[in-house]
């Protein structure tokens, strides 16, 4: 069985917030292509431990292109649980993202995005 929660690292090369943008879209329009639920976006919460500029641009980005109603939801990586709504839906449409070391793990360098 194919993988239906691809990993999209966009902190990789250290992109500006508008390359990560797009980096982004053409993560989510592969994705639709491939016929693939959900990502897990690795954005990385910055090298100084207060948070870098990439987590909350992308974040921002998401609401909007969940406000336009081009994704279902995003979940931020601390409410990434069995326990948060938008993820109880994304581990009964994707049962292997259970195995997802991230989940209930407060980790503030990723975010879940569900299609």
């Amino acid at each position: 069985m194919a993988k239906q929660l691809r990993t999209v690292n966009l902190e990789q090369g250290m992109p500006d917030r508008v390359e990560a943008c797009k980096h982004l879209d053409q993560a989510i329009l592969q994705a639709r292509k491939d016929n693939i639920p959900a990502l897990k976006i690795i954005h990385g919460y910055g090298s100084t431990g207060v948070g870098g500029i990439l987590r909350p641009v992308l974040r921002n980005h998401l609401r909007k292109r969940k406000d336009k109603g081009e994704i279902r939801a995003f979940i931020s990586g601390e409410s990434w649980s069995q326990f948060e709504t938008y993820s109880k839906e994304l581990l009964r449409r994707v049962p292997e993202s259970l195995l997802d070391p991230d989940l209930g793990r407060n980790n503030r360098g990723i975010t879940l995005v569900l299609l």
